[in-house]
């Protein structure tokens, strides 16, 4: 990378988190934000906690629902790349899940009106997934002993406040199956708003057996495919 490129990113990543932030004290302000946006980023993904995928996804959706609040929040759990360590990658996958399924809960119960859109690239789509889930999330029970936490179901009433599920680069079923995971299965109250994308080619959801990500992974960001997950996003709020 140019430094001069590297510097044009910099500075792109500068003005999208000040956007972020600014939306986040507006909304603070008002108390409830006509759409409140639940992001998980990927696996160590810069621009925490929204990620640089979070940040283009929710500027993109800003642009398009002029007039209205739009708070912006960054699901800060860790988006570990300690993949050596599966115990700890599970358990701070597990805290994520809760994170989001807290945020849930307390924007439909104080925040009634309020849209919520739900997403998550990569790492982030596996726990945002999960969190929809109508069953309860069962691991391998050598790993269940040795985690705390699990997730519970969700009351289907929440379902009822969520506009949007976008799930940008999620895992393959192929792929969690190699790992040892569950399969990502949206919950059924959530799955007529929700929609996957991923770019063809890109081996962590295309099928392919599991392995390193291949450059196509990293697309999500600043492009087409935010944009295409915005306008979703926006045509279920209208």
């Amino acid at each position: 990378m140019t430094k001069r490129l590297t510097v044009v990113l910099l500075c792109w990543v500068t003005v999208l988190s000040m956007g972020v932030i600014a939306g986040q004290g507006r909304a603070d302000a008002a108390r409830c934000p006509d759409v409140e946006v639940i992001f998980a980023r990927g696996t160590a993904e810069t621009a925490p906690p929204v990620g640089l995928t979070g940040l283009a996804f929710s500027t993109e959706l800003r642009r398009l629902l002029p007039g209205r609040s739009v708070n912006v929040w960054g699901v800060p759990y860790k988006a570990s790349a300690r993949f050596s360590d599966r115990r700890y990658v599970a358990q701070t996958a597990i805290d994520g899940i809760n994170m989001i399924q807290r945020r849930m809960e307390r924007i439909a119960s104080a925040c009634p009106r309020t849209k919520i859109v739900l997403g998550g690239y990569s790492q982030g789509a596996v726990i945002t997934t999960y969190a929809t889930s109508s069953t309860p999330v069962r691991l391998p029970a050598r790993y269940e002993r040795e985690l705390t936490g699990l997730p519970p179901v969700l009351p289907t009433s929440v379902a009822g406040h969520v506009a949007a599920v976008v799930l940008l680069g999620a895992p393959s079923d192929r792929w969690m199956r190699d790992i040892g995971t569950p399969p990502l299965r949206v919950g059924t109250a959530y799955r007529g708003k929700t929609y996957r994308y991923c770019i063809p080619g890109d081996t962590i959801c295309n099928g392919t057996k599991v392995g390193q990500p291949n450059a196509l992974h990293v697309l999500y960001g600043p492009g087409p495919v935010s944009v295409a997950a915005a306008r979703y996003a926006a045509q279920r709020i209208r």
